[in-house]
């Protein structure tokens, strides 16, 4: 269709039935690759469906929400859609209206959006200026029917993806505010992988900041408990290694069930491990007794990237202190060649992993990566 004789049927004047048949036969062009590089060449487009998101017609405005979602699956049209088309306004003045109909198809376009650094920090920006804070993202994530027509799932990787900037993380790890334990409890929400996902990977990205390690292990936020109960399965552990664990983790019935999804269980995994690169925390986790969990979750684990990770925290757990001065795992200073041998091993690890993948039939995708709404 000609891009001129298109643009001409998304427009607020025109006809319903006519708008619709444009969206619609846009939707389908959405799709696929050819049609996103359609559409990153004429831009124009996407500033017409951006402005057709508040059509009076729920069904047009739909679709144009849909078109945006696969529209910001493809990273090429991120500045189109921040810049040219400047969608951000929108969708930061309607996420959090209780009452609005597309919250969900926003939350998934902003989490798609802030997957990049080059456009997460224009999102950050477009949400002080609009005064949504990180803070009413999360009283919104954790407010039980705050939008009776949307689920806020995708929430949960956008909270992730805001957790890589310095700012956001200071809010989340602020002590007075103690934003980061509320998130805690969706550890375990069976109901979706998406928030679970969401909300483990913006814990691993907080706990990059080592200085908070104290107090997210201690009283205050005891995330602990809520890191290994997921990793937990039925196995009967001896009385003496049950004694040892939290309160939380002891005597665990013997239909418990671990985390399904192997995306989510190597995130727990990692976030552990970067809880053991301070002295403090390895004291912690040896306390507590997280060796037998991991124990049994790596002779349980049939993923091998899990595997990996297990063996990963394994070796902490069980392995000697490191020497004075390199006690703090991260800020050691790894030699260049030391780190180019590690890149490799880790290269060919990640092949390995991939080529058994392939051989057993899986083909997963992470939760914090939404690929957006295809038309069949």
């Amino acid at each position: 269709m000609d891009v001129d004789e298109l643009l001409s049927f998304l427009t607020p004047e025109t006809r319903p039935d006519v708008k619709g048949h444009a969206t619609d036969y846009l939707l389908g062009l959405s799709g696929n690759r050819e049609g996103l590089l359609h559409l990153l060449t004429n831009p124009d487009l996407l500033v017409a469906v951006s402005s057709l998101t508040s059509d009076p017609s729920n069904a047009i405005a739909k679709e144009c929400y849909l078109i945006l979602i696969n529209a910001s699956a493809d990273e090429k049209l991120h500045q189109v859609l921040v810049n040219r088309a400047n969608v951000l306004p929108g969708l930061l003045k309607n996420l959090q209206d209780p009452q609005f109909m597309f919250t969900d198809q926003i939350c998934t376009i902003l989490s798609n959006l802030t997957r990049h650094r080059p456009t997460c920090n224009p999102v950050s920006k477009a949400m002080v200026q609009q005064e949504v804070s990180v803070a009413q993202l999360v009283d919104m994530f954790c407010t039980e029917g705050f939008n009776k027509m949307a689920s806020l799932h995708y929430l949960g990787p956008l909270l992730s993806n805001l957790s890589q900037l310095p700012d956001h993380r200071g809010v989340m790890l602020d002590p007075h505010r103690c934003v980061i334990k509320r998130l805690l409890p969706f550890l375990s929400y069976e109901a979706s992988a998406t928030r679970r996902g969401g909300v483990i990977a913006t814990i691993r990205n907080c706990c990059l900041d080592h200085a908070c390690h104290d107090w997210m292990l201690g009283d205050d936020v005891d995330v602990l408990p809520f890191l290994l109960l997921p990793l937990a399965g039925p196995e009967e552990l001896s009385e003496e290694e049950n004694e040892g664990l939290p309160v939380d983790l002891q005597y665990l019935p013997d239909d418990k069930a671990r985390e399904q999804d192997p995306d989510i269980r190597k995130l727990l995994l990692e976030t552990l491990l970067l809880l053991t690169a301070t002295k403090p925390g390895r004291q912690t986790l040896k306390k507590n007794n997280v060796y037998p969990i991991i124990r049994e979750l790596h002779r349980w684990e049939k993923d091998a990237s899990v595997s990996a990770a297990c063996e990963n925290l394994v070796q902490v757990l069980i392995g000697d202190e490191p020497e004075e001065g390199m006690e703090n795992l991260l800020e050691v200073e790894v030699p260049e060649e030391v780190e180019e041998k590690l890149k490799q091993a880790d290269q060919k690890e990640q092949e390995e992993n991939k080529k058994e993948v392939e051989e057993t039939g899986e083909n997963r995708k992470s939760q914090q990566i939404q690929e957006g709404w295809i038309r069949s």
